[in-house]
């Protein structure tokens, strides 16, 4: 990969039902993410929520997976990731995980590329947005 190329896109629905499994999974039963009357009457960001929203850790595994579609055992091994949450993901909501190469290094016959990664919903705001940096194999 060079300079100013894409990564694949990731898109997905997000479901309440999904959002169950994932609190399931990880443990984490903040009512905010399953209690619709709670979460309704919680703020975030300043801004009044209008029921759940997705867990954050769960939104950026659609990161992490664009990234391992991309970049497949590399990203695996040695990818790194620095991201910031911008904004909460609803229930009903699509995603879509982007990327494109900002940097590549070569060195010891491997490049180390940095790309400019986020997560955008379909109204246009920006959930998460960050970097990822993964080295790989330069014959790559």
């Amino acid at each position: 990969m060079q300079q100013g190329d894409a990564l694949p896109t990731i898109e997905k629905t997000i479901s309440q039902i999904q959002i169950e499994r994932y609190a399931d999974a990880a443990g984490d039963h903040n009512p905010i993410h399953l209690d619709s009357a709670f979460a309704t009457g919680a703020e975030f960001g300043g801004a009044t929520l209008d029921g759940t929203i997705a867990h954050g850790m769960m939104i950026l595994a659609s990161i992490s997976e664009m990234l391992t579609v991309a970049f497949t055992e590399d990203w695996l091994k040695n990818g790194k990731l620095k991201v910031r949450f911008r904004g909460p993901v609803y229930p009903g909501e699509t995603i879509t995980a982007y990327g494109s190469v900002k940097k590549v290094e070569e060195t010891d016959g491997q490049s180390e590329l940095t790309c400019g990664v986020g997560v955008r919903k379909d109204n246009g705001e920006i959930a998460i947005s960050g970097d990822a940096t993964v080295r790989i194999s330069s014959g790559e």
